[in-house]
């Protein structure tokens, strides 16, 4: 999990609305720079001083982390021996080269490395990320708004270890934390026995093309109804008269459902470019995957009915075609239009019904 920083030295009236929210919310760490408001804090956040310019107070109690530019501060040795129960974080700014190098220095060495970038490009963070790959300490970065950390927590997959954002109003705390904490579940999949495949004419099939790729065990669970998906393989395999095409999925049906964040269930239909995606491999572990487009076309239809070990029944329509496949136990390949009555395929139980796309407790059929 990504650490959050809620810096509210110039929240002003709204600081103590927004203090209650960060709270609730549990964000990582508060940053002040005048001592007294710590008070306000209970010992579950990390409470962080970064004086911008003012004098170093003598005491520190209840601090939890200093944040010093040594150039105006002091040294940082210095004032880990003068400060010994307070950790030391060092505050860079970034420029140039020079002070680029500085940003390395510090995210190798300190244990904490809050950096300011002046220019929208995420270049310098790659760098210090890369620089400090190897390094004990955190890496702290300061966003704008919570567009731009978002951005920041995935820079080079790895992304930044916390984000330290100035709140514009009550709910830029909420908003932060989610974006801290986002990440996809792991899946229990379940083997499913085919029990009947039919061809049922021609329909509108969609594939769905990533800005990812995928791997060979990987692809996206779909299926007709929302309690049962079988998971679809990417066109990672080769196949005979065609390259191979590692960001998608030839999904199905426009009707069928797939999994995509926070639980939730689209329609094929309805994704198309800078949508979400949930993708899962063979072992149920997921991750969120960007669509860059999503490709319509009229094709003839197979459907593929299976059953679960609980008796739930699924079904999957599928492009008619040997090249189109699903994954079995062991990331095996199947090509839809060869799976007969017991083979077995990979797939996934959803425990609740839906209503427009979100998971809800209530009674639907589906058939």
């Amino acid at each position: 999990m990504k650490l959050c920083w809620l810096d509210v030295r110039d929240t002003g009236s709204s600081r103590a609305a927004i203090l209650e929210e960060a709270l609730h919310q549990r964000v990582d760490g508060v940053v002040v720079d005048d001592v007294a408001v710590l008070g306000e804090l209970p010992p579950t956040v990390t409470k962080v001083l970064l004086p911008r310019g003012k004098a170093l107070p003598e005491s520190l109690d209840g601090v939890d982390v200093l944040v010093v530019d040594p150039d105006r501060d002091g040294d940082v040795g210095e004032l880990t021996a003068r400060y010994p129960a307070v950790e030391i974080g060092r505050f860079v700014e970034i420029v140039d080269a020079d002070t680029l190098e500085l940003a390395c220095q510090a995210a190798r060495t300190e244990r904490w490395a809050v950096l300011l970038f002046r220019d929208p490009t995420k270049i310098p963070l790659e760098i210090v990320i890369a620089a400090a790959a190897r390094a004990t300490g955190s890496i702290v970065t300061i966003a704008a708004d919570v567009e731009e950390a978002e951005i920041i927590y995935g820079v080079l997959e790895l992304g930044s270890d916390g984000v330290l954002m100035a709140p514009a109003k009550v709910g830029d705390a909420t908003k932060l934390k989610a974006a801290a904490i986002a990440t996809t579940p792991e899946l229990d999949l379940v083997e499913l026995q085919v029990t009947r495949t039919t061809h049922i004419g021609m329909g509108e099939r969609a594939c769905v093309d990533t800005c990812t790729y995928f791997r060979e065990d990987e692809g996206i669970l779909v299926g007709s109804h929302s309690k049962g998906m079988i998971l679809c393989v990417s066109e990672t395999h080769p196949l005979p008269y065609m390259p191979t095409r590692p960001f998608r999925v030839n999904a199905g049906a426009i009707h069928s459902y797939t999994l995509s964040q926070d639980e939730r269930t689209n329609y094929l239909s309805e994704l198309k470019s800078g949508s979400k995606v949930l993708a899962v491999d063979v072992k149920g572990q997921t991750r969120l995957v960007t669509v860059g487009r999503v490709k319509i076309e009229t094709r003839p239809l197979i459907s593929i009915d299976a059953v679960a070990p609980n008796g739930t029944e699924v079904n999957l329509i599928l492009q008619d075609d040997w090249h189109v496949r699903v994954l079995g136990p062991g990331g095996s390949v199947l090509n839809s239009t060869e799976l007969r009555p017991g083979d077995v395929v990979l797939g996934y139980l959803p425990s609740a019904d839906r209503h427009v796309g979100y998971p809800i407790d209530e009674f639907c059929l589906e058939k």
